[in-house]
């Protein structure tokens, strides 16, 4: 089973890119958890751009996304909602809207942030957007507030209850896209 990461911040030393890398350790040994980084080229979403051939990192993040079994999703919090530049992302990924790649994918949504809530408004937005797109959100939650003191100087996850509660959104997903490979073999 092959799960996309998507961290929402382009920062070198993102703690929601560190989330992730620590979602990927926790991992059973048959999931892959892949870590995309083609964000950052992603140009801006204009439909007028929005044609065949689509601009070739907009190709590469729609291929990453329909070639993963479910997308593991870490926002940092901006002004209280997503970062721009992965609201961006996920805009060009939901189009067509009939026919995108995050259609009945299930999906995953995480957070860190240095505040003490834990990105848990871009969260939130996050998911609406997803559910938008039509993709299969999780009922998961996990808000790491004060990240920076989560992680040890390797930048590891060193909080025990926030892997345990990250074990548990892994788990979570897992079990989504077990379930929705079952809804579609039972309907072919």
């Amino acid at each position: 089973m092959k799960i996309l990461a998507v961290s929402g911040s382009l920062r070198d030393e993102s703690y929601n890119t560190k989330l992730l890398g620590a979602a990927a350790e926790l991992a059973g040994e048959d999931v892959e958890i892949e870590l995309w980084d083609g964000l950052k080229a992603v140009p801006p979403y204009d439909e007028d751009d929005d044609r065949d051939p689509a601009p070739a990192p907009v190709v590469r993040l729609r291929a990453a996304i329909a070639g993963a079994d479910g997308v593991l999703f870490a926002t940092p919090e901006y002004n209280s909602s997503i970062p721009g530049v992965l609201k961006n992302a996920i805009d060009w990924a939901s189009r067509p809207l009939a026919t995108n790649s995050l259609r009945n994918k299930p999906v995953a949504v995480v957070g860190a942030s240095t505040g003490m809530f834990g990105a848990v408004w871009a969260q939130a937005e996050l998911r609406k957007v997803l559910a938008a797109t039509g993709a299969r959100v999780a009922e998961a939650e996990l808000a790491v507030g004060h990240a920076q003191t989560r992680f040890d100087d390797r930048g590891r996850l060193a909080d025990e209850d926030i892997r345990e509660q990250l074990q548990e959104v892994v788990d979570l997903l897992v079990h989504e896209v077990l379930d929705s490979a079952e809804r579609r073999f039972a309907a072919a």
